[in-house]
């Protein structure tokens, strides 16, 4: 007769002890196949334990399909190949998950939102009333392109800041840019040609590496990415931004904005989808007007995120199709669900409407402006500046720093991240960098903490002193 101890269990379920102990000699080989169980009412008597219990972990290991029963004979062990019970050891061990950032005295690649410019107090407040106020509405399933009234709240700011002139049913909202473009190429197909400016953000090559697509990088010049280039690339869909580019800053005037458009007006099967990531931000005169703004072939898709606006980690990106695309994407693509949930969609719709958005960015952008006017102050006026010329400063949270050193860009690298400081520089950006390109530096200011600036600027001076 089998016997197990039923000492020092804790508050382990007995029935639970005895279904692990069985199950442990079955698969070890204690207990063979087709061996016989003991009955119910026998094994409990000789356990010192209730029939119910056993019947229980009987009822567990057969369900699992550990023993099988023959009908007024009882449980017997099934047929069970202990060679596969054990995993073999993986080849390589996996990579562990990063669960701390580095600390940085200054990062000068970040464009994270530091905290104490959150609204928090605004944002608790507004989830609370949505709490109380929606709970019928936060139970219900979204619509694929997101709730109508976060929608409508949408294209009334688009309308009002952008001039950009669209119905609540051309915007899809979804958990940031990087799923919308993969919405995107399961939209426009997979057999399209895909063009990516040169330099540019790298992680567009990655998305469309991983949707194993073909894409082209396409070089650019002083006024944006060039058409002969993109002609030649046999592109049909080219992913731009023409307000701010990262990384060079250009802004693309009218006239190149009008020669994309005639490019895509060439094609049926072409698109330009415009980035405007961060076209709040403009510290000079009036942002900068959309392309999509003078489309009137329904031809440019527009994409932009609350990441810089409002956070890196509140992930609400949204895009705004043509019409036709936009009819095509509900006959194909509407059993997509929301990937936002609905209390944020709720909470940021109020955020918008009653003007909160509106005072955040101007609040924002004064105090971006006064950072980077500290952070160029600083540098003019300590030994840094008869090295490093200054371009692109008025467009966004970035502008470019050109470095008049022989040291290469890796080492000036290295030694300011040595020095608690991280920089990232021009080259890095380009599929294949040219040589004009080295000794330029990328500088975003946004994630700087003020007290820092003026010790980051002594570091990175530091930095070109010959070792």
């Amino acid at each position: 007769m089998l016997t197990y101890s039923f000492n020092d269990i804790g508050t382990t379920p007995l029935y639970e002890h005895l279904y692990k102990c069985i199950k442990n000699d079955i698969v070890n080989g204690t207990l063979s196949a087709d061996t016989k169980l003991p009955s119910k009412r026998s094994f409990a008597k000789n356990l010192g334990v209730s029939p119910i219990t056993v019947e229980n972990a009987y009822a567990q290991l057969l369900s699992e399909g550990y023993i099988y029963s023959v009908a007024k004979k009882g449980y017997y062990v099934a047929d069970f190949s202990p060679e596969f019970t054990t995993l073999p050891a993986p080849a390589e061990k996996p990579a562990a998950l990063q669960e701390t950032r580095p600390q940085y005295f200054a990062d000068f690649s970040s464009n994270q939102t530091r905290p104490d410019h959150f609204p928090f107090s605004v944002w608790a407040k507004l989830m609370r009333e949505t709490l109380q106020e929606r709970n019928a509405e936060l139970m219900t399933k979204s619509p694929c392109g997101g709730i109508y009234e976060l929608r409508e709240a949408i294209a009334g700011h688009l309308r009002q800041f952008r001039d950009i002139h669209v119905q609540p049913e051309q915007i899809f909202i979804g958990a940031g840019t990087e799923y919308l473009y993969g919405l995107l190429v399961q939209l426009l197909g997979f057999d399209k040609v895909y063009a990516i400016e040169n330099p540019g953000y790298e992680k567009i090559a990655q998305i469309y590496d991983s949707h194993q697509v073909d894409y082209r990088f396409v070089d650019m010049d002083s006024q944006g990415i060039r058409i002969d280039r993109l002609e030649e690339s046999g592109a049909d869909v080219v992913h731009i931004s023409p307000s701010h580019h990262f990384p060079t800053g250009i802004i693309t005037p009218v006239s190149r904005r009008y020669e994309l458009l005639g490019w895509a007006a060439k094609s049926e099967s072409r698109y330009i989808i415009e980035d405007d990531y961060d076209s709040e931000f403009r510290l000079t005169g009036r942002p900068i007007p959309a392309l999509q703004s003078i489309d009137i072939m329904e031809k440019v898709i527009y994409i932009n995120t609350f990441s810089k606006s409002l956070s890196s980690t509140l992930r609400i990106s949204y895009m705004v199709l043509p019409p036709s695309l936009a009819a095509r994407f509900m006959q194909r693509m509407s059993f997509y669900s929301c990937t936002v949930s609905n209390f944020e969609q709720y909470a940021l719709m109020r955020f918008i409407r009653e003007g909160y958005f509106e005072k955040h960015i101007n609040r924002m952008r004064n105090s971006y402006h006064k950072k980077r006017d500290y952070l160029l102050e600083t540098i003019k006026k300590s030994p840094l500046s008869s090295y490093v010329t200054i371009t692109e400063e008025d467009a966004g949270l970035h502008f470019l720093m050109r470095i008049d050193t022989e040291i290469p860009d890796t080492v000036i690298m290295e030694r300011a991240l040595a020095r608690g400081l991280r920089l990232t520089s021009l080259s890095q950006y380009f599929h294949q960098p040219p040589e004009d390109v080295e000794h330029i530096f990328i500088i975003n200011y946004s994630y700087l903490e003020t007290e820092h600036i003026p010790g980051a600027v002594e570091l990175l001076y530091r930095c070109l002193k010959t070792e």
